[in-house]
């Protein structure tokens, strides 16, 4: 691409890295820079070039997931390989972006890095504006009484989100944090100057954002997750409460028809013309004087 000192490779094997490259790696570099389903993201500096391991986070909204694009970097002092992993439930990350910024340009390998890294940032915090959206949504749920094991189903699953973002994350700004700190300027020196170093510090500063936002988000989970279990027990408390209410309103009728049930020859409404009716008048009586004082205490 013109004089651009970038190379991107798509699922390349180890050897293709390093020819691409121009270096050998050791065991330690083969290790981190072999596919797996679960990368880490890593960055170290070696004698005359370093290595980097990065994810870029990608929301699918409409299915209610998230996926994550492995993009593996080595830099040297004149060149930049990016490695592009296909992840099994997902596209390969899109270099267009990247190809729009080095083509036909004589663009430092490091400031291709931090493009890189500032795309992986601004996913972090696109993604947590979507897992926030996400939450809002629950609380709605829970507010208009929908079902309470979806609800449990969906807290689960961005419980499950926070923790994956986060496993990837922190070592993202830690990563990052090795630059903006020198760290990775004394392992490798002289593999980016003391300008692109410092532009790494804005995309520290948006992970560190994303970080914060993460924190806030967790705490938004637990507080819907309390809120739904309160809900849980408010409906509970109000179903003991009717079942309570209407076991009340049958005592007092048991209690009559058991009275007047008894096996006595001496009972005075035995044989009084109105005896049935006065049971039944005691019965709906009672009754409605319980009705009346369960509403005048605010119980039905």
């Amino acid at each position: 691409m013109g004089e651009t000192r970038w190379t991107d490779l798509l699922d390349p094997s180890v050897e293709e890295i390093e020819r691409a490259a121009g270096v050998t790696f050791g065991p330690h570099e083969r290790a981190l820079l072999e596919a797996t389903d679960e990368p880490r993201p890593a960055l170290y500096g070696m004698t005359g070039h370093a290595v980097g391991v990065f994810v870029v986070p990608v929301a699918v909204p409409a299915e209610d997931r998230v996926y994550y694009q492995e993009v593996d970097t080595v830099l040297t002092a004149d060149r930049i390989v990016t490695v592009r992993r296909t992840p099994t439930d997902g596209e390969p990350y899109d270099p267009t972006d990247l190809a729009a910024i080095c083509d036909g340009r004589d663009v430092p390998p490091g400031r291709v890095v931090f493009h890189l890294l500032d795309s992986v940032a601004e996913g972090y915090l696109d993604l947590i504006d979507s897992l926030n959206d996400e939450i809002d949504e629950v609380e709605d749920t829970v507010e208009n009484n929908a079902a309470g094991r979806d609800i449990h189903a969906r807290l689960s699953d961005l419980r499950h989100d926070i923790l994956q973002i986060r496993r990837t994350l922190s070592p993202t700004r830690d990563a990052v944090h090795r630059i903006v700190d020198g760290r990775l300027e004394a392992e490798a020196p002289e593999l980016m100057s003391a300008d692109e170093q410092g532009r790494f510090g804005d995309v520290y500063d948006k992970l560190l954002r994303a970080a914060d936002a993460l924190e806030l988000s967790r705490d938004l989970v637990a507080g819907v997750r309390d809120y739904q279990q309160a809900r849980v027990a408010q409906e509970q408390n109000e179903i003991v409460k009717r079942l309570t209410v209407i076991a009340s309103l049958l005592l007092l009728p048991t209690f009559i028809v058991g009275l007047y049930g008894q096996n006595f020859d001496r009972l005075p409404e035995l044989h009084w013309q109105y005896g049935y009716e006065f049971s039944w008048a005691l019965i709906i009586g009672s009754t409605i004087a319980q009705l009346a004082f369960f509403r005048w205490k605010k119980w039905i």
